[in-house]
């Protein structure tokens, strides 16, 4: 129950967030969004629509469909975020008329971040604002097509309309907007507390733990590998470190085995003792 109150309460903040970015720095540069609410907001500026009645409109179909193919539980959620989102822009339009910024490329990019955290925190409690959510969700589940593909497709088809309409620079400023968007809500879905997770494999094992272990403060997992070549067998070292650590954890490795292999790969949402929970270092 808990769970279903946390998401209803993020889908809803996510939508008004997202709702602020359109009203306050898109509208009043004649900028559009991705989506349902691109089209939207062309027709809002050809003819004076307001945008988040349309969204709404524009949405019953996707949601009959989704209804059909994707089930009951699914379509509520989605029914919810494109009901709360669709309110919020038009309930926040009067804010289209402060244009409390007169940078075209400044509003752009603020109007991407507002816009991906808004989308990113409703993607995190895996909720939905309808739109192309919705088809996103059918063409995964219906059709072998690659979602991100028919994502950016339809996205190309309305910056094509809105470069043929509206000029080629607002095209290009939109565009900019949907880039910062995308990079913000991949960041708020993975969090931002990144961490490197790293691989060393040595003959010096236990020179490199004892290092890590005193100089760094961070545990550190032992894995069991074999050489391909060789087969002999050879123990990994696995640690998570903070970005912070990572200069101190290489010189550590280099000084106790220059030879040694080590790979390092981002981290995202670290949990556990010694990072989410006290007491220990972890692993």
């Amino acid at each position: 129950m808990k769970e279903k109150v946390n998401q209803y309460l993020f889908v809803s903040l996510g939508c008004i967030i997202a709702s602020c970015s359109i009203n306050l720095f898109l509208v009043p540069h004649h900028f559009l969004s991705g989506g349902v609410s691109g089209l939207a907001m062309i027709f809002f500026y050809l003819f004076n629509l307001p945008i988040g009645l349309q969204i709404f409109i524009m949405n019953i179909p996707l949601l009959a469909a989704a209804y059909r193919i994707l089930g009951k539980e699914y379509t509520v959620i989605a029914l919810y975020g494109a009901g709360v989102f669709s309110a919020a822009v038009d309930a926040t339009s009067f804010l289209a008329e402060l244009s409390i910024l007169d940078d075209p490329m400044l509003a752009a990019i603020i109007g991407g971040v507002l816009s991906g955290i808004g989308s990113g925190l409703i993607f995190r409690v895996n909720g939905s604002s309808g739109g192309l959510d919705i088809v996103a969700a059918i063409v995964k589940k219906k059709y072998s097509l690659n979602v991100g593909f028919v994502g950016f497709a339809i996205n190309c088809l309305i910056m094509l309309a809105a470069a043929v309409l509206f000029g080629l620079k607002l095209a290009v400023l939109t565009l900019i907007s949907m880039f910062v968007a995308a990079n913000l809500i991949d960041k708020v879905v993975e969090g931002f507390n990144r961490k490197k997770s790293i691989y060393i494999v040595s003959y010096k094992t236990e020179e490199i733990i004892a290092a890590i272990l005193q100089e760094v403060g961070r545990g550190a997992t032992i894995l069991s590998g074999q050489g391909a070549f060789t087969r002999q067998e050879k123990p990994v070292i696995f640690v998570v470190v903070s970005l912070t650590q990572i200069a101190k954890i290489k010189s550590l490795v280099y000084e106790a085995d220059p030879y040694a292999f080590m790979i390092m790969h981002d981290a995202a949402e670290v949990m556990g003792r010694g990072f989410t929970l006290p007491g220990a270092r972890g692993l």
